[in-house]
């Protein structure tokens, strides 16, 4: 699939989720009412203490697959960037955390999440909390300029993925890190088994198998790559979206089983450059 089509279908897809949130009228503190055909894959993955210290449609708009500002070790006056933010809930719970000495920055493509979450920042009253238009693969941002990275389920979605990881390592300042929750393939999966999975988790370009995913990372120039196990995903849980795919479940749970998962990547950028 060409680039700009993946685009296309992303941009689609999370214009659509941020209008569902903003004309729904059961958005509620921990609610998954509007995350919609990505259960389980986005619930249970932030705390009841974090959800309800934001605005319900912060947590409502969630698409993620995990928790990156719970794993990313943030401290008070760092300045943080979230690729592909959505809604805003992860660079809300950023903002927290580096307190107001630091700065969380949130970089969406798509105005309709845009929209929302500059609601959510002002219904949260975050005053070191600033969202960008742009797009992951060209971050509107100077060298050296950021201590963490953080995303959520979103690289995955671009078709340029080094592009990306060269774009994270530049807005890096030295020593920064790069921490991230992302959907990622263990081994190999037979192509059209892989098709509908990715599609059942959310992806469109595809998830990039765990050795290809650290391969990348050290050719950008990032150093002590580490990628950890978060969820892993199961047919069953799957069964009734293949199904409907045409799928046997029971078939093909030997090939799948296993062997996609959210997992959460961490990689630093060297003290010296």
């Amino acid at each position: 699939m060409a680039e700009q089509d993946i685009k296309s279908i992303v941009k689609d897809k999370y214009a659509k989720a941020a209008l569902r949130v903003t004309s729904s009228s059961d958005a509620c503190c921990g609610s998954a009412s509007s995350r919609g055909e990505c259960d389980p894959i986005t619930s249970n993955i932030y705390t009841e203490s974090e959800t309800c210290s934001l605005p319900a449609e912060a947590t409502a708009a969630s698409l993620g697959c995990g928790n990156p500002t719970a794993l990313a070790e943030l401290k008070p006056g760092e300045t943080v960037l979230d690729l592909g933010s959505g809604g805003g809930i992860d660079v809300l719970l950023s903002a927290k955390r580096v307190g107001p000495s630091g700065k969380a920055y949130g970089l969406d493509m798509t105005d309709e999440m845009l929209a929302l979450a500059r609601e959510n920042q002002r219904k949260a009253g975050a005053t070191n909390v600033e969202f960008l238009k742009g797009e992951i693969e060209q971050i509107p941002l100077p060298a050296n300029s950021v201590d963490v990275i953080i995303s959520n389920c979103v690289i995955n979605l671009s078709a340029d993925k080094d592009r990306v990881f060269a774009e994270a390592f530049r807005v890096l300042k030295p020593g920064g890190r790069f921490a991230v929750s992302d959907v990622v393939v263990r081994g190999e999966v037979p192509a059209e088994l892989r098709k509908s999975i990715e599609l059942w988790i959310g992806c469109v370009a595809g998830a990039l198998e765990e050795r290809e995913y650290r391969d990348k990372l050290a050719k950008a120039g990032f150093e002590t790559v580490d990628l950890e196990p978060t969820r892993i995903y199961r047919v069953e849980d799957a069964r009734e979206f293949l199904a409907g795919a045409g799928l046997d479940a029971d078939a093909i749970a030997p090939q799948v089983n296993d062997k996609f998962m959210s997992a959460f990547v961490r990689a630093r950028k060297p003290a010296v450059v």
